[in-house]
């Protein structure tokens, strides 16, 4: 079992890697607050070593939506290069596909993901395609809300495109579901998934490409560093791709590691150990 370092910061770190990408949900906000301290760990790092940050979200809109959000959570703009999202990622891919008739199953506040998309939004049952970014109704609802009209759908065979792999994220204190939940679901039934975002390579190699145009030279993957909160998604995604991971143990899965401003190390080393990953060090929450 790994003994997982925990640092005081990212500046222990930083001398070690030509690139940081950053998670944003767990890491730069909780849904409700945003973590000042951790865009200033960002800013400085850029400040103090010249290199670039590209964050990675698996937030089901074009990256200028996460931009204004950002702001709002008052998230300074020079703590980061550019912004790569599972749903600018998955844009490429419906206007790349040959379906012209979608149904989207979320809210409505993720509609600029079809801006601009050759693609018509439909009724369930005149769809060639389902494209889900989230929930109806995140705060009421769970995945089995949806199992009737997932069968309807599966009965039909149509392709399900997930915009947002994640299960659960945090929402200030509490945790609510996102389209990975049921997308999840109706893989479990049968139907054809196709998942878009963290932990999968397309989104990574997206990332990675971003951040060496940026630097404006080679990067080793050994030199770049992940950051980021979630074990399935984050950590995993990370893990994968060969690249080094700061483990935010605050977030997510705070509940799973003692108080949150002192972790039991020997819990995080445990949970790694059963996800079958590993970290190059953790820290609480991310501060310079």
């Amino acid at each position: 079992m790994q003994t997982v370092p925990f640092v005081p910061g990212l500046s222990a770190l930083a001398p070690r890697f030509d690139g940081i990408i950053c998670d944003v949900w767990g890491v730069l906000h909780n849904g409700v607050i945003g973590y000042t301290a951790a865009g200033e760990a960002l800013r400085r790092y850029r400040q103090e070593t010249g290199n670039r940050v590209v964050l990675l979200t698996n937030a089901p809109r074009p990256a200028a939506e996460i931009e204004v959000i950002l702001d709002r959570f008052s998230i300074p703009r020079d703590a980061y290069d550019a912004i790569v999202t599972s749903g600018d990622v998955c844009r490429t891919l419906l206007a790349e596909g040959d379906a012209r008739r979608a149904y989207h199953l979320g809210p409505d506040r993720d509609l600029p993901l079809f801006a601009g998309l050759d693609l018509a939004l439909v009724p369930e049952a005149d769809a060639e395609i389902v494209v889900c970014t989230g929930l109806f109704d995140d705060d009421t609802e769970t995945p089995e809300d949806y199992r009737a009209s997932l069968s309807r759908i599966l009965a039909r065979g149509l392709p399900f495109y997930c915009a947002n792999p994640d299960i659960v994220v945090e929402r200030g204190d509490r945790l609510i579901y996102c389209a990975g939940a049921i997308a999840q679901l109706y893989a479990e039934m049968g139907g054809k998934v196709i998942i878009v975002g963290k932990p999968h390579a397309p989104v990574y190699d997206v990332a990675i490409g971003t951040l060496i145009r940026l630097s404006g030279r080679p990067l080793p993957k050994e030199r770049i560093l992940a950051i980021g909160d979630a074990l399935p998604t984050d950590v995993k995604g990370a893990y994968g791709q060969g690249i080094g991971v700061l483990m935010v143990t605050a977030g997510i899965h705070a509940a799973d590691f003692g108080p949150a401003d002192q972790p039991d190390p020997a819990l995080v080393a445990k949970r790694l150990a059963i996800e079958g990953v590993a970290v190059t060090a953790a820290v609480p929450r991310l501060v310079w």
